[in-house]
């Protein structure tokens, strides 16, 4: 498989230099985003601006791979603009997973869901009523 990945502290963002994503190169990839995973990057943008082709070997592995990153609240994100290969991809249905035109708005989701997530876990700890002004959990 030709491919390169660039990392951040936030995201990886996977390029594949293939026309297809099948049985071939799934084993592989497959190895790519474990490693990435133990690496502590749950957030994974890849583009498949070239893939035309996808068999049931790659779809079944982007179900895995975004079950593997929602685990630890992050995004595993398809950039691809091909109508046809979208159409293949929403068929399976796969829950969480998100399909995006371009990288960069790949990006810019991974941002947003990061700040979802910190917003989430701030507001979560506590719910403030107010009791300074004679407000208790116990009135509500």
């Amino acid at each position: 498989m030709n491919y390169k990945v660039e990392k951040t502290e936030h995201y990886a963002l996977i390029e594949i230099d293939e026309t297809a994503f099948d049985k071939r190169i799934t084993a592989e990839f497959e190895k790519v985003v474990a490693v990435l995973y133990r690496e502590g990057l749950n957030n994974m943008v890849v583009d498949f601006s070239k893939i035309t082709e996808i068999d049931e070997a790659g779809l079944t592995l982007i179900g895995k791979a975004t079950k593997v990153c929602r685990t630890e609240q992050g995004l595993f994100i398809i950039c691809t603009k091909d109508d046809d290969l979208l159409d293949l991809i929403d068929a399976e249905k796969i829950p969480e997973l998100i399909t995006l035109p371009t990288t960069d708005e790949g990006i810019d989701a991974v941002f947003m869901n990061d700040l979802e997530n910190d917003f989430r876990e701030e507001h979560d700890d506590e719910f403030d009523l107010g009791e300074e002004n004679g407000f208790t959990e116990g009135k509500f």
